[in-house]
């Protein structure tokens, strides 16, 4: 199995013979273009300030571009912000599709985001194919695409009414709130051309329900009104999801993900495929260390090779029987017995106990692979309007079995998880060109909200039922899964014994001590051994994958400055959280569309350390203060004389000097202003816990010299 997932996968669709070409360990096999099986495409959103809906926009065009037969194809769009500008700019959008779509596949576009291919391309002349008619259509489609991003900013700066404008029904979105308002579902545009190359797929709104006094489970629980809504619309074997800011980069992606999860042995085994999280047009050396780029290449590879790849939220292609709780070989649909679900004599009690009265039928069939698609009328929608009401799943198991899984602001880690629990294994699909490509949180205030939503997500799960070690024990999670998982898990728990440790060198220099072998000792070379070869062997992985030494500090240092701070209080949150003093809040990463080309013009801003007022910066900066203080403390001779003639060593110096160098971006913002500088507020909270730390090391070196003279 592991040769498998590591062989490549190509398939070619031809048009022309209807046909697909599938290529599989070595073997070519034709499929017809009516036997593929049908895939459900899933977009969230958030919020329009902080996810624009011209990138949400731009994601959605890219999908329903796709290399897949269009009438096999459905593009559900949740909108958790139940804002109508999302609405109007995908109902523009679907209008630009009708010439997006065609244009995309009669000259075999590779970028399928408008935006992205319109700044790669700034002249038809820079195309392969410079006939007069590529020229007046790539004229045409880029003047229309302007057009429609003219609208979206003018909806966003609110200098239109979106209902003035078009012929739609936006009368519900009066009287609503963002976290108040009744579930609103809108079929945007229905494909009805079922054999036509130049058709749009399905393109449907859904803004699920929301009330003050029930949880709505942030993005587990908008993917799983998604999953039923498109349940009981189109019911696709397969569903892809993507966050609203990856837009398709391959656009054979789908059809190279059916090679790995058609056929019978993959049927039995294999549960999803993970696409690389990779990023556009991201920032030179990496400054924030978050593109993950060494991660992907060397980790995921490696852990692919046990269970699979971890479940990342985005660029995923499931099986839809696997996410209602399917195990591998039929067996078990989440605690029930799988084969007696599978045949006629379907038991209505332990569907409806598990799904819901109004998706029984819908779940039995996708648990059957009937590839059953019934028609958006009236009772379809009407259906599809129950199953996204706030009130559906009590009683239900959706979230706990079956579904995305609830309980973890790291749904996809989670959800994930349960699947490998199952026994299933899964792929990890690193395609060139990349399949999705997206956008990297840029600035310290974005990078830190992001960091610490993960830390909290996977802490949640460590500390609950859900913790890997009982998924071995009791399930079937491989050890080495197991192990895989427990090291992405624990990482908010190093953020506890770090803080210490960066501590420590200023503590030994105030109170003139030391923790580590002096130079005249034989281990004194052993740290220094240690540093210095896990440096060249990092360094390694950075230059094979054609990142550069710079790009290699940035990782390191933002590896100190995040575990201080976002890991930090995500570990805190989670304790609170545990004792019962608060609970944990999903919070959205904002995403901004970048402007630079591929000429390498970037705002020479753009790679600053940005701050605010959120008190995840104190930490940071006053481990910075108290290292700056030590130093003087060193520098002017201000120490305590020692008492059993054994002082200071110089590798404490090094340490604390290299922590000063990691904490350099705090450094410039201690004498920067405006978003670049650290606020005073920070800096005087920073400056108590210094004095504080600085008084007690002063204190307990003075009792301690005190005892000594009396000893003596």
């Amino acid at each position: 199995m592991s040769e498998l997932r590591w062989m490549p996968y190509l398939a070619t669709l031809h048009p022309e013979v209807n046909q697909i070409m599938l290529n599989s360990i070595g073997y070519n096999y034709w499929v017809p273009k009516d036997e593929l099986p049908a895939v459900d495409l899933f977009v969230t959103t958030t919020d329009p300030e902080l996810e624009p809906p011209v990138i949400t926009v731009n994601t959605v065009l890219s999908l329903l571009a796709i290399n897949y037969p269009t009438n096999k194809l459905a593009c559900y769009v949740s909108d958790d912000g139940c804002s109508p500008i999302t609405l109007y700019s995908l109902v523009e959008a679907s209008k630009f599709a009708k010439i997006w779509v065609p244009f995309c596949k009669k000259y075999n576009v590779q970028v399928r985001a408008p935006f992205r291919y319109f700044t790669n391309n700034s002249a038809p002349s820079e195309n392969n194919n410079s006939s007069i008619e590529f020229k007046q259509d790539w004229k045409r489609v880029k003047d229309e695409y302007e057009q429609l991003s003219g609208k979206i900013k003018d909806a966003v700066s609110k200098s239109i009414n979106p209902s003035d404008t078009i012929e739609f029904d936006f009368s519900v979105f009066s009287t609503v709130q963002r976290n108040d308002h009744p579930t609103i579902i809108k079929v945007i545009w229905e494909n009805k051309e079922v054999h036509s190359n130049q058709s749009v797929p399905h393109l449907v709104y859904i803004s699920r329900e929301k009330r003050p006094k029930h949880p709505h489970h942030a993005k587990a629980g908008a993917m799983n009104v998604l999953t039923r809504v498109s349940g009981l619309m189109t019911n696709a074997p397969y569903m892809l999801n993507v966050d609203c800011d990856m837009f398709v980069n391959n656009p054979n992606v789908i059809l190279n993900a059916m090679c790995m999860l058609l056929g019978s042995k993959n049927e039995n085994e294999n549960a999803f495929v993970q696409c690389p999280q990779v990023f556009y047009d991201g920032l030179k050396d990496d400054p924030f260390g978050n593109q993950m780029i060494v991660l992907w290449k060397y980790v995921a590879q490696g852990i692919a090779g046990i269970q699979g790849p971890f479940y990342s939220g985005t660029g995923c292609i499931h099986r839809r029987k696997v996410i209602y709780g399917l195990s591998p070989n039929y067996m078990k649909v989440g605690e029930t017995n799988g084969k007696s679900m599978m045949n006629d004599k379907i038991a209505d009690e332990e569907l409806v106990d598990m799904f819901g009265k109004e998706f029984t039928k819908s779940a039995a069939n996708a648990l059957n692979g009937k590839a059953e698609c019934p028609k958006m009328h009236t009772e379809t929608i009407d259906a599809a309007y129950q199953v996204a009401g706030v009130g559906y799943e009590y009683g239900t198991h959706w979230g706990k079995k079956v579904g995305w899984m609830y309980g973890s602001t790291t749904e996809d880690v989670l959800t994930g998880l349960s699947i490998h629990n199952k026994g299933w294994k899964t792929i990890l699909y690193a395609p060139n060109p990349p399949a999705f490509l997206g956008c990297a949180p840029t600035g310290g205030p974005v990078s830190m909200t992001q960091q610490k939503r993960w830390a909290t997500g996977l802490l949640e799960i460590l500390f609950s039922k859900n913790c890997p070690i009982f998924g071995t024990i009791f399930a079937n999670l491989q050890f080495r899964q197991l192990l895989s998982y427990f090291w992405i898990l624990s990482w908010g728990l190093r953020s506890v014994p770090e803080l210490c440790y960066a501590t420590l060198p200023a503590y030994s220099i105030i109170t003139n001590s030391h923790f580590l072998p002096k130079s005249q000792e034989p281990a004194y070379y052993i740290p220094l051994a240690v540093l210095l070869i896990y440096s060249m062997y990092t360094i390694s992985e950075f230059l094979v994958t054609g990142l550069s030494i710079r790009a290699w500090w940035n990782n390191q240092r933002m590896g100190r400055i995040t575990t201080m701070s976002a890991w930090l209080f995500g570990f805190l949150g989670v304790i609170l959280k545990l004792l019962g003093i608060s609970e944990t809040v999903f919070v959205v990463t904002r995403k901004d569309q970048s402007t630079s080309s591929d000429q390498g013009t970037e705002d020479s801003e753009a790679g600053k350390f940005t701050f605010d007022q959120s008190a995840v910066f104190i930490p940071p900066t006053a481990i910075l203060l108290l290292h700056l203080t030590a130093l003087a403390t060193s520098l002017l001779r201000l120490q305590t004389p020692t008492h059993d003639g054994v002082g200071l060593g110089s590798l404490e110096t090094m340490c604390s000097v290299l922590l000063v160098v990691c904490l350099w971006p705090f450094l410039q913002g201690l004498f920067r202003s405006g978003k670049y500088g650290i606020p005073m507020s920070i800096i005087s909270k920073s400056a108590g816990l210094v004095l504080l730390f600085y008084t007690l090391c002063k204190y307990q070196d003075g009792s301690l010299l005190s005892v000594s003279s009396l000893c003596s």
